[in-house]
């Protein structure tokens, strides 16, 4: 199997999809001719057609309205907002029309699109290009959420998502196209050719929706987290000394509640981490979910480590990402209750 990172991953994915199925299309801001800001959708126009891949006007909610009409009538589009940060014109598109039209319509119509869209921080992309808007999305029924943490994981989820029948939001971390992040920005990067999960199929392969991954296993404390914070949790595990169990919930929405739940019985602990700002993040869904279910088995409060509840910051970036230090703390504060 060739070593892919995400980006690879994702166009190859994308690829696979335009070739397998005629009703699947690409659109959204420069993904045609230039291949997308990150790349993504590079060479795909030329290999496959003006008609299967093709640039749009600046106007995200022309974007995801024009998409929710195709999906009505039986095409897969897969759209492209540029960053997550650009989402907002085209929330009521996807909240009031593309959420809803299964059930306004007695499952005569559904609106099987994804919206794939590049976000987080780590890049100094400031305020304006570094938002985690996740948990907008959960909040919704109706639409399905993935955040992938490796190349592997990216190819089998897009192709899950664009073969799923209902809207999947797909957010892309951007900070990991290239290669894993363990949170210390002063230390040199990592490719993926080195991470195991860069074996990446060159066919057509899935990872179901709503399936967590456990990607350490152990038995102190339990660690839940999702694309970059997958791997500075691995990392402050490592660091910290602590037999943690780090879970990648691979997808927000629907929720493997089951795996979650498993490991805080085991362990007795919970360290809830996410690059978004605390107030009303997914963490908090994520943190009543284990007081619901685990309580008994609680053996220290519910830790949750996040972005501050401030703009996402250009000079003082590595002061608001949730690195290593602030996770060790939540652990031994856990491990010390």
């Amino acid at each position: 199997m060739p070593a892919m990172n995400m980006i690879q991953a994702l166009n190859s994915a994308l690829d696979v999809m335009l070739a397998r199925d005629p009703n699947v299309l690409i659109f959204g801001e420069d993904v045609g001719y230039f291949g997308g800001v990150f790349r993504v959708t590079d060479g795909l126009q030329k290999k496959h057609g003006l008609t299967r891949c093709f640039d749009t006007p600046i106007g995200e909610a022309g974007i995801v309205g024009a998409a929710i009409g195709m999906g009505a009538y039986g095409l897969r589009p897969v759209v492209e907002i540029q960053f997550a940060d650009y989402i907002y014109p085209a929330y009521d598109q996807l909240v009031s029309e593309a959420a809803r039209l299964r059930y306004r319509s007695a499952g005569d119509f559904t609106v099987p699109m994804t919206v794939r869209t590049p976000y987080g921080g780590g890049i100094f992309g400031g305020q304006t290009h570094s938002q985690s808007p996740e948990a907008l999305f959960t909040h919704v029924a109706g639409l399905k959420t993935v955040v992938p943490s490796t190349p592997y994981d990216a190819k089998g989820l897009l192709i899950a998502a664009i073969e799923d029948d209902d809207p999947v939001i797909f957010l892309e971390p951007k900070r990991i196209y290239n290669g894993p992040f363990n949170g210390h920005h002063d230390q040199p990067v990592q490719p993926w050719n080195k991470h195991p999960a860069s074996d990446v199929p060159e066919g057509h392969y899935t990872v179901p929706l709503g399936k967590a991954n456990v990607v350490r296993e152990g038995s102190a404390i339990t660690i839940l987290s999702y694309g970059t914070m997958v791997h500075v949790a691995l990392a402050s595990a490592e660091e910290a000394g602590i037999d943690a169990e780090v879970i990648d919930l691979r997808t927000l929405l629907p929720l493997d509640l089951e795996t979650v739940v498993a490991s805080v019985e085991k362990t007795g602990r919970c360290v809830i981490l996410q690059e978004a700002t605390l107030t009303s993040g997914f963490g908090a869904e994520l943190a009543a979910l284990v007081q619901e279910h685990c309580f008994y088995h609680l053996e220290a409060p519910i830790e949750r480590v996040a972005g501050w509840d401030t703009p996402y910051p250009h000079a003082f970036e590595w002061d608001y990402f949730p690195g290593p230090r602030r996770v060790i703390e939540a652990m031994r504060r856990a491990m010390e209750a």
